[in-house]
């Protein structure tokens, strides 16, 4: 029996690498596979998702040939650089495979010590091959615990506590647990490594209640693991929920996109000096304005909304003060005026807050504008949103009012001047040509960095904002 690593050999295998899906990311965990061993691939068809610490993404095989081994099974994180598939691409000639190589069908390999392939010969010493369209890696990476099969502790950081180490030289299984995918999922949202349960279910299949089971020690002290289900489980969709008998507090790993919002919130707050300031704006005029659109046949196929409005006002405000539209350079202690405008919308999606942005949004009409806006959110909304779509944003809108509240003190989006935040409107007494009216009305808030931007010029940004909300013909006479 011959092994990859022998000369007959090695030229039929080819590896396919983690690789770095934008922005010099040094890892990403692997949500689903979309193949196993045995399976036909072609050049170009996406072969699993991952997800890193900006966003899920598919990652296709660049090369032809039958799935030889699954290096990483779903759940792990993997360091960008590392072989996570191995591909056949001369299937049927030569040598047969190792005997234990192939798996069964219902779960990938995930072998802690498989023999790797020589390295590709096209690639360039101390270079990452990476996809068609993203940015080449240093190969050397920082390398941190991750999870893996074998159920040993990993170093003694806060961060990662819980987390276990799939590196060392101890045998481990074939094959992953047995486990239906919402087990799978109750048991990371749990912390608990299935390698670790004891299965009851006909076949040795992990069942919900192993998990609970498993889990019920650490969580609530208990003289007799639980044995019996549990009456109302949480929905798996839910893993804020702990469904264990007698749970009084949930533990959920900090990593991915909310590993990522928490950094960037923390170093924006403590970075830059943040000021916030407020006006309330009578919009009753703008939302006859957006009414009216709606009937417009130039704006047919494109959603049209308050949002869309208050957008072309803030683009506008920034062309009237392009101060505001800049970045600190903190190494070289240099203000960087930006001369084009990525306007980045905050958007609430399954994975956490991110911040897509419109590219060059100062150059599109509103129309443009108007299409641009439906397909940001229908992608974010899909978790189909891509690292490049969140990067080099200038400044933000956040529309907190469709949850139902007035306003807010929006952090920066980190290397950006400004965010606006956006209030919900409502149907409040005013003041309207001497007399109380009943009229539209809505609060904004706008944050930014003084060291970029003194109380003067934000002062003016956002009355300008305010000003095109409450006479929208002003986007005429002022864009």
């Amino acid at each position: 029996m011959t092994t990859m690593t022998d000369t007959s050999n090695a030229a039929r295998f080819r590896e396919f690498k983690m690789p770095d899906v934008g922005e010099g990311l040094t890892e990403a965990e692997i949500l689903k596979w979309f193949v196993k061993p045995g399976d036909t691939v072609t050049d170009g068809q996406v072969v699993c998702e991952v997800e890193t610490a900006k966003a899920a993404v598919e990652l296709p095989i660049p090369f032809d040939g039958v799935v030889h081994e699954l290096r990483f099974g779903e759940g792990t994180t993997v360091d960008v650089g590392e072989v996570i598939i191995a591909v056949d691409v001369a299937p049927g000639s030569g040598d047969e495979a190792p005997a234990s190589v192939p798996a069964p069908a219902s779960a990938p390999v995930v072998p802690a010590t498989a023999p790797a392939a020589e390295p590709e010969a096209e690639a360039p010493k101390g270079r990452t091959p990476v996809l068609v369209g993203y940015g080449v890696a240093e190969s050397s990476t920082k390398r941190r615990a991750r999870k893996g099969t074998e159920a040993a502790p990993a170093a003694a950081s806060a961060a990662i506590q819980g987390e276990m180490n799939g590196q060392g030289t101890a045998a481990v299984p074939e094959t992953r647990p047995l486990a239906k995918p919402p087990v799978r999922k109750l048991a990371k949202d749990l912390g608990i490594d299935l390698a670790t349960v004891v299965p009851t279910g006909e076949g040795g299949v992990v069942t919900r209640e192993d998990v609970h089971a498993a889990a019920a020690p650490e969580q609530a002290p208990a003289p007799e693991p639980v044995q019996a289900p549990v009456a109302s489980p949480a929905p798996v969709s839910a893993p804020a929920v702990v469904a264990s008998m007698g749970a009084r507090e949930t533990r959920i790993p900090v990593k991915g996109v909310r590993k990522a919002i928490a950094q960037a919130m923390v170093g924006s707050a403590f970075t830059a000096p943040h000021v916030t300031e407020f006006v309330t704006v009578d919009v009753t005029r703008t939302m006859k304005l957006v009414a009216e659109l709606k009937e417009d046949k130039e704006m047919a196929g494109v959603r049209v909304n308050p949002l869309l409005i208050i957008a072309k006002a803030l683009l506008v405000a920034i062309k009237r003060h392009p101060e505001v539209n800049a970045a600190w350079d903190e190494a070289n202690q240099e203000i960087v005026q930006k001369h084009y405008v990525n306007l980045g919308i905050a958007a609430a999606t399954p994975r956490g807050l991110i911040v897509p942005n419109i590219k060059d949004a100062h150059e599109q009409t509103l129309p443009q504008l108007a299409a641009s806006l439906g397909e940001l959110v229908s992608t974010a909304r899909e978790g189909k949103t891509s690292p490049a779509a969140m990067a080099g944003g200038t400044v933000t809108i956040t529309n907190v009012g469709v949850f139902g509240v007035d306003t807010g003190t929006p952090i920066l989006n980190p290397g950006e001047s400004a965010i606006l935040a956006v209030g919900a409107i409502k149907l409040q007494p005013w003041v309207h040509k001497g007399k109380v009216k009943p009229r539209q009305v809505t609060t904004l808030a706008l944050s930014f960095d003084h060291r970029l931007v003194d109380g003067e010029l934000g002062s003016k940004v956002l009355a300008d904002v305010a000003a095109i909300l409450e006479q929208p013909k002003r986007l005429i006479t002022w864009a």
